[in-house]
């Protein structure tokens, strides 16, 4: 299995400026230590050994941090020069990989799949591009995706009420080759302008996991994870 990824953690935060102010999401305290704290130590029980942080709002909050602390696995920093989108803060952290093959981590979600099982399943359907899914309840904060024959996703669905459902658990695997290889703009949305259109070509592939989650990225979760990532 690779040993390396890519964090995502240049967002704004904007949602969550009421209860942390001017910090990146990944900065946001959660007990002693802040929210990418936990997430490293996840990735690094996971068998991570390289995590290439994407960053761009306040990353100088983040470097001065990982500088200054004892951190489980080896960690690269590359800054966007302005807000590139979630596809654009991917392409421009490829160059920091030392290998091909790699994870792709939301930095304002803890999201706790086995990423050995997730290889395994990526490995065995030879998809070019494979998600991690969350089973939910109750949910309308996020849109759903449906699943066909074989976990091929078949439809990504906007946000509305659902009952019950599969979410994306911004955890994704796939390789730096691939996605060079789609001819993207420089300034992009992983989810619109790479996951979306891929659903067409029957080989992009949910990994479901019915394990721990919570997405920072709103006041109430963000609370939430207080109690739970602490214990």
């Amino acid at each position: 299995m690779t040993g390396e990824c890519i964090i995502l953690a240049g967002g704004l935060g904007t949602r969550l400026r009421s209860v942390v102010a001017d910090k990146p999401k990944c900065m946001a305290p959660v007990g002693d230590h802040p929210f990418l704290y936990y997430l490293l130590h996840y990735l690094h029980k996971q068998g991570m050994q390289h995590a290439v942080l994407s960053l761009g709002y306040k990353s100088e909050q983040v470097i001065s941090w990982c500088e200054n602390t004892t951190l489980p696995l080896r960690v690269s920093f590359t800054v966007e020069p302005e807000p590139l989108g979630t596809g654009g803060g991917i392409m421009y952290a490829l160059p920091a990989l030392d290998g091909n093959e790699v994870f792709i981590i939301n930095g304002d979600t803890y999201f706790d799949a086995d990423l050995a099982v997730f290889h395994a399943f990526h490995e065995a359907s030879k998809s070019p591009l494979s998600l991690a899914l969350k089973p939910m309840q109750h949910f309308s904060r996020y849109g759903s995706i449906e699943l066909g024959d074989n976990n091929v996703i078949t439809a990504f669905k906007e946000k509305q009420y659902c009952t019950a459902g599969l979410i994306n658990g911004g955890i994704y695997l796939t390789t730096a080759d691939y996605l060079k290889s789609l001819s993207l703009p420089e300034i992009f949305s992983f989810e619109k302008d790479v996951l979306e259109p891929q659903v067409a070509t029957g080989k992009l592939y949910g990994f479901v996991s019915d394990t721990y989650f919570i997405d920072i990225g709103i006041p109430e979760d963000y609370e939430a994870a207080q109690k739970v990532l602490q214990t």
